[in-house]
């Protein structure tokens, strides 16, 4: 970008798309909702754009000289006042013989003064170190003015409704699931699963990526709790049926079992609060240039993702990194899924419904599919869960599914037959791999406290 290119759109080119604005009610339609007062570099032609806006948000009609000299004399600010009369009388004279030009070279206008915006707000974010921020900022700059898209004529676009490709759906791996999605999640789609710490919801990932790769899909993994590797070992797990933490007996039939697969999985991992929305557009960006668009994203999950906005308030933050979650299904057009936390007492229940979201239920508002994943105790000891279909924005929800859930190898099978909880068992639920850890630390625990216990109180 040159010095050039950034002054290009100056204070006489401003004057003509001002000019343009009040003459020209056809061209003041077409750009109402990408211009804004603060593209224009000097107080009177900003006051003179938001004029006009207003007069046509209500009016549905260019404002005339007079409404404006009318408005300009409410002003309290005699040099705003006096630079305002001034500007007018220069627009009224005008004989703007290039509206061609101005309406050509518009959108370049508006993406050239959000450039200049962003480029001064970027100062400031990067003292800061902010390099996520920045590039947010910049990356919004290049959308400016493009938006001229009325949407869809109702009247003129019967058949574009009815195109099979208008909802390309991924079915998942549960027909039961498919049958309420009518088909599956479509592009641009957003679906979530519930569920408590522990519970299976991160399997749940596995198994609808899996899934799609096995239809031949590309699939992108994000996950900011486990490594890259350890998630690659439970798709091993998956698709070779064998329990996790045994995979490693068996690389010869993963191999083998791999060749056959006509999908890819890229895992990419994050560290939790490292990695915004605006870091994996980028790595998807990345994907596509090296022939890998994502047909399917997983992200394991966005409650840990930092917000691409600088407020303050938590369950605001939350709010804007699932709003801009939601965009990215909508910019790549393809279906997202990631699952979250519950809060305490939905931990404890049979059937995991709504309210019992943990951070915010603004979460469910902006998606598209959300279902909950409960597994009690007794549940883990005994393989089994129920699935709640909290949201569905394409049928019915509010059913609830028995599932077998196996999470040695993250089979889950789903149905309607109700499963049977066994009595509350004294003995402690099967440790894998991924709990190996935290069972050593409680067991450690354990014995640290009786010893102790018993030091104290000698026999």
């Amino acid at each position: 970008m040159t010095l050039k290119t950034l002054s290009q759109y100056g204070p006489h080119f401003q004057v003509k798309v001002i000019h343009s604005l009040l003459k020209n009610k056809k061209f003041l339609l077409n750009i109402r909702d990408v211009i804004i007062p603060s593209y224009f570099e000097n107080q009177a032609h900003q006051w003179l754009v938001k004029e006009t806006l207003q007069y046509f948000d209500e009016f549905h009609s260019t404002p005339t000289l007079d409404f404006l000299k009318i408005e300009v004399k409410k002003l309290d600010n005699d040099v705003l006042k006096t630079a305002i009369v001034d500007q007018l009388k220069e627009v009224y004279k005008m004989v703007n013989d290039d509206q061609e030009y101005v309406e050509q070279e518009f959108q370049n206008f508006c993406k050239n003064q959000a450039l200049k915006s962003a480029l001064l707000q970027s100062v400031d974010l990067l003292q800061d170190g902010m390099f996520d921020d920045i590039r947010f900022t910049i990356d919004n700059a290049l959308k400016a003015g493009q938006d001229k898209n009325i949407g869809h004529e109702y009247i003129k676009d019967v058949e574009s409704r009815y195109k099979e490709e208008d909802r390309h759906v991924i079915p998942t791996p549960w027909p039961i699931i498919n049958d309420k999605l009518m088909g599956g999640l479509g592009g641009g789609d957003f679906g979530l699963i519930f569920g408590s710490p522990g519970g299976g919801k991160s399997w749940t990932l596995v198994a609808l990526g899996a899934h799609a790769i096995k239809l031949g899909l590309n699939v992108v993994h994000y996950t900011l709790e486990l490594s890259e590797g350890y998630i690659g070992k439970r798709y091993d797990a998956h698709f070779i049926n064998k329990p996790v933490n045994e995979v490693h007996l068996h690389k010869e039939k993963i191999n083998n079992y791999l060749e056959n697969l006509k999908g890819t999985l890229t895992i990419k991992e994050y560290a939790p609060g490292e990695a915004s929305i605006t870091t994996i557009e980028g790595h998807l960006q990345k994907m596509t240039d090296l022939g890998y668009p994502a047909d399917m994203i997983l992200i394991d999950y966005v409650d840990l993702l930092k917000s691409n906005t600088s407020v303050k308030d938590e369950k605001e933050k939350l709010d804007n990194t699932y709003v801009a979650t939601k965009a990215l299904a909508r910019n790549h057009n393809v279906p997202v899924w990631s699952v979250s936390q519950v809060n305490r007492a939905g931990a404890k229940d049979d059937v995991i419904e709504g309210d019992k979201a943990a951070g915010s239920y603004n979460k469910i508002m902006i998606t598209d599919f959300c279902m909950s994943l409960s597994r009690l105790p007794q549940d883990k000891i005994n393989g089994t869960g129920r699935f709640f279909l909290m949201k569905n924005r394409y049928g019915m929800d509010g059913m609830t599914y028995y599932a077998d859930v196996d999470v040695a190898t993250g089979h889950i099978e789903m149905d309607e037959t109700p499963r049977e909880l066994p009595e509350p068992s004294t003995q402690p639920p099967p440790v894998f791999a991924n709990e190996k850890t935290e069972h050593d630390r409680k067991q450690l625990s354990q014995h640290y406290d009786k010893f102790f216990t018993n030091k104290a109180n000698p026999s």
